[in-house]
């Protein structure tokens, strides 16, 4: 047989690395901010789930997505959906890892929430659709600690277990649970004020008690999980419910699983559409109260968006630089070439300053005593989520151009993960929705202005852009306009960023993030050994 070519300048595929180790940024800010006694387990997780096996699981969850078993052999109702291995396998590791109630833990160290930010972090690089149940359970988890039905206390113990188990059983017997969340309909997305699905009451009205659901649910997520919080129109009003999925005899609930959606990506994950077809649900809070109860779990689930988003873009820029380090272009690496160097260069800068911004954030969530770190968490979640998720497309697809034809193939882990970035943009608010709420924050507690101008103080003169930026923003913020909300959480955001990283990152790296972020004049190319410090951070060093 002839040999028509041989096989070479094709880089190797990155596997068999250290999530955590190999990532700089995160490592300094998860000692940084409160967590340094995890450093240790995050570099076990960041071997295991960077390893070759640990990365065909997350192929393999998205190749093989679930499926919709509505019908027994005998025509029996199941409503039951059906995963591939690959799925629960991932599923043991993040609720090993505590991923879903870290921090709910009674014994929980200090520091546990940026603890549990950085696994989140470490997981989704490697499969996204799995962290949807692991986030719902997270939001719900410290509502139904404060207001489980007395019916229901018994699942508390498994709720905050290590555990993952995928059997359909009676909470009792049970190792690990989950919770879902169904909010949405048809008529109204995330006007749930719009809400057509009614609860009545089987015998008494009122906090804990039983109430019978008639209506439907657009997106019903995780509809395997062992119950979901929803919200439904009682008599007093939007109220939230607790469905279980088995009732307390044993029965199934009377939830009707129409379809799976079809996504554009989170193909793992399933996604569905249901019915309630007199289900039973009982009352968490009073009537009428449900958007507060939500809005309780919002800012978790708002805040894993952003995580999960810049989990998506840590892990396409990972791909592209090994490949940049490898591959050949008229005799230099493309990480020497200029041009190359310079985009591999900022979207590093980008990255440090995600990372730092976000277990910042992660370190106000753990301090919700303080009056100042909750509202520090308040503000930038929504700012935060709003920004890093709609970067998260164009970031990836400048990876994949980084790759070339080979990166926009199946065979590359690019094509999914650049599916999976836009649904963050979406799920729990799209932008709009966040930028409205970093107006209504900045509306309702004017203080939280005064605080920024004193975290920002600190750093004034340290660089001139910061300043400037600083300046034209606070004219902005006396009459904050709805018109101008985007601009305003994406300054705001930007600023924060800059705050963190003049405070924290050596002064020339620092710069460069100032001069290419908030120069508004354009950015200058950043300097060769600015650079060079920076892909030596974004590798490890």
């Amino acid at each position: 047989m002839s040999v028509t070519h041989s096989v070479f300048n094709q880089p190797r595929p990155l596997s068999n690395n250290n999530l955590f180790l190999s990532d700089t940024p995160l490592r300094e800010a998860v000692a940084r901010f409160g967590a340094p006694w995890d450093l240790d387990l995050l570099a076990s997780v960041g071997q295991q789930l960077g390893s070759s096996e640990s990365l065909e699981l997350g192929r393999l969850a998205n190749a093989f997505p679930p499926e919709l078993l509505r019908y027994d052999a005998r025509g029996e109702r199941l409503d039951d959906v059906r995963f591939h291995p690959a799925w629960h396998l991932l599923m043991q590791g993040l609720c090993a890892n505590r991923v879903h109630n870290l921090p709910w833990q009674a014994d929980a160290p200090s520091g546990a929430f940026v603890a549990r930010a950085a696994r989140f972090i470490l997981h989704g690089q490697v499969e996204s659709g799995t962290l949807c149940p692991i986030t719902m359970t997270f939001g719900a988890t410290p509502l139904l600690q404060a207001s489980l039905p007395p019916l229901f206390t018994d699942w508390l113990p498994p709720l905050l277990s290590d555990r993952y188990d995928a059997h359909l059983q009676p909470a009792s017997q049970k190792r690990g649970l989950l919770i879902g969340m169904g909010m949405t309909e048809k008529q109204g997305g995330t006007d749930v004020l719009s809400n057509t699905t009614r609860a009545e009451p089987i015998a008494a009205r009122g906090s804990g008690e039983a109430y019978r659901l008639i209506g439907h649910k657009w997106f019903f997520s995780v509809p395997q999980s062992d119950a979901h919080l929803v919200l439904a129109q009682a008599p007093g009003g939007i109220s939230c419910f607790f469905l279980p999925r088995l009732l307390p005899d044993g029965t199934r609930n009377a939830v009707r699983i129409e379809r799976l959606k079809d996504k554009v990506g989170n193909r793992s994950n399933a996604s569905s559409e249901v019915e309630f077809d007199g289900a039973i649900g009982w009352l968490l809070g009073e009537e009428g109260e449900g958007v507060r109860q939500i809005l309780k779990m919002g800012g978790y689930t708002r805040f894993d968006c952003a995580l999960g988003s810049h989990s998506l873009m840590r892990r396409a820029f990972s791909v592209a630089l090994y490949h940049a380090h490898q591959r050949q272009v008229m005799g230099k690496t493309l990480v020497e070439q200029p041009l190359m160097r310079q985009l591999l260069c900022q979207q590093a800068l980008q990255l440090e300053g995600q990372t730092a911004l976000l277990m910042r954030i992660a370190q106000a969530w753990s301090q919700p005593m303080d009056e100042q770190q909750r509202a520090y968490a308040r503000l930038f979640t929504p700012a935060a989520k709003f920004e890093i998720c709609k970067n998260a497309t164009p970031f990836i697809a400048q990876a994949m151009e980084t790759l070339g034809g080979i990166g926009y193939c199946e065979e590359s882990e690019l094509p999914r993960l650049y599916r999976e970035a836009p649904v963050n943009s979406i799920w729990e608010g799209a932008g709009n929705v966040m930028c409205l709420d970093v107006l209504r924050v900045l509306k309702k507690q004017p203080a939280i202005i005064d605080m920024l101008a004193a975290q920002f103080e600190d750093v004034k003169g340290l660089n001139r852009h910061f300043d400037s930026r600083w300046r034209q923003l606070r004219l902005r913020l006396r009459k904050p306009q709805e018109a101008q909300a985007r601009e305003i959480a994406s300054q705001l955001l930007l600023l924060a960023t800059g705050q963190q990283l003049l405070t924290t990152l050596e002064p020339p790296l620092a710069d460069a993030w100032c001069q290419r972020c908030l120069d508004t004049r354009g950015a200058l190319p950043v300097a060769d050994t600015v650079g060079e410090r920076l892909l030596l951070r974004a590798s490890g060093g």
